[in-house]
């Protein structure tokens, strides 16, 4: 499965209203612990996990949305379930660690 694109117009059904666990990353372009990052979030969603979304938030054209999430560095994984933030993991994370993030949520 793809990883999808949030911006504050799907945010809302993508994220707060997913019936699954969804692993949001809040990223940009010009960050480079962010580009280290970026192949295991693909990684992950490619790996089709049952009931998980990946999703990634560009924080450059969706400002709001990191403001929301109290985004202060970057990169920021935020795992939500039921609509609700379950857990939240700043900076350059291994797989095991992000996919043990998720299972706990």
């Amino acid at each position: 499965m793809a990883v999808m694109e949030l911006t504050k117009q799907n945010f809302s059904v993508e994220a707060r209203q997913a019936t699954e666990i969804v692993l949001i990353d809040f990223w940009a372009a010009w960050c480079g612990p962010c580009r280290m990052l970026s192949p295991i979030v693909d990684e992950i969603a490619e790996e089709n996990h049952t009931g998980l979304k990946v999703c990634k938030v560009n924080i450059d054209e969706e400002p709001e949305l990191a403001q929301e999430f109290g985004v202060m560095s970057i990169p920021t994984l935020v795992v939500m379930k039921q609509g609700r933030v379950a857990a939240t993991s700043v900076g350059v994370k291994p797989k095991s660690a992000i996919l043990t993030m998720i299972a706990e949520a």
